[in-house]
């Protein structure tokens, strides 16, 4: 005798011929989970038939033509399912389409130039987007705030970092020897690319309607850093890769497209944490708001410091970075605590 396990539920017993007549029936699978109704050994159906001797055989109903007009042609073509009011209520089937065909689609298109580069790019930008969007959005995100957040960073780039980089005079280290390169590398391009990708969060932050918790300016943080990422991606590709020889020039545009911006999205979603706390927390607005510059400043110099000396050591900074970050989003309700404490 046999006693058959589905989901969790114990049937039977039943004796083997009558097991075996439910298997070439199809009512039962031959790797069903079943137990020796006597021994209480476990196994499969088949295990414990082919014990017996007994080696049922599957019935087909049928030929080709009778199981296909059974199957019929719902299963193959289904027309309400693939109707389009139905097709745009799946969010997962759309954000499918545009990671898988996205760049088929822009293959299409008759641009050339600079433009190819800045739309691979924003292509890459929206599978980061759709990736932050399931791990970080809350209910306070919304799509039309994604989009303003991730242009509005591009054009303070355009707009406003020319112009600190011409004020801030640390640049000129990062031409020096290591160590002291070290200082135009944080005070130099990690001060002024940071403070370029938050002021959007700023602005954002101002013109809420409500206070903004901490995770929904990480997520947007992390969008205003991939909208750096894809400028900064941009401008390598199109000036210093292009002079290095095909293999290197290949594996650095593909970082210019993944990784770099990723690493810019994680320094910028620290800065968002800091900015959502001050915005909750304005007491502590000063100080909060220096650790919104002042920690992915640090980490984002210390980063292109060791790049051209140890890339090992660039790479333990990065994924510090993605640590420290996890670590900020787990501790956020004991900051929110102490910091409520007068």
């Amino acid at each position: 005798m046999i006693i058959i396990t589905r989901n969790t539920h114990d049937y039977g017993p039943y004796d083997e011929q009558t097991v075996a007549r439910f298997v070439e029936d199809g009512r039962l699978l031959l790797h069903d989970k079943a137990r020796d109704a006597d021994t209480g050994e476990e196994g499969t159906i088949e295990s414990l038939l082919l014990r017996k001797g007994i080696r049922p055989r599957v019935k087909s109903n049928g030929s080709l033509g009778r199981q296909l007009a059974h199957v019929g042609s719902d299963f193959i073509f289904p027309h309400e399912d693939m109707s389009r009011h139905n097709l745009f209520e799946d969010k997962r089937l759309l954000a499918l389409a545009l990671v898988g065909l996205g760049l088929s689609v822009i293959m299409l298109l008759p641009i050339g130039g600079y433009l190819v580069f800045y739309i691979v790019s924003l292509y890459f930008a929206g599978i980061w987007g759709l990736f932050f969007y399931y791990f970080f959005a809350t209910r306070q995100v919304s799509l039309k705030a994604t989009v303003t957040t991730f242009f509005l960073t591009q054009l303070g780039v355009f707009i406003i970092f020319g112009f600190l980089h011409s004020l801030n005079f640390f640049y000129v280290f990062t031409q020096m020897a290591f160590p002291l390169s070290i200082i135009g590398y944080i005070f130099g391009v990690g001060v002024t690319e940071e403070f370029t990708k938050i002021i959007p969060l700023a602005i954002l932050q101002r013109r809420s309607r409500e206070p903004m918790l901490p995770q929904t300016m990480v997520y947007y943080g992390l969008m205003a850093g991939i909208a750096f990422g894809v400028f900064e991606g941009v401008q390598y590709q199109t000036t210093i890769n292009i002079h290095a020889d095909y293999t290197t020039a290949f594996v650095l545009n593909i970082a210019r497209l993944t990784s770099l911006p990723f690493l810019h999205a994680v320094w910028c979603g620290i800065a968002g944490y800091y900015i959502g706390m001050a915005g909750l927390y304005p007491r502590y607005r000063k100080a909060l708001w220096f650790l919104a510059i002042a920690v992915p400043a640090l980490l984002h110099g210390l980063y292109d410091s060791f790049a051209s000396v140890s890339y090992l050591i660039s790479l333990f900074v990065g994924f510090c970075s993605v640590l420290l970050l996890m670590a900020y989003m787990r501790r956020s309700g004991k900051l929110r605590e102490k910091l409520r404490q007068n």
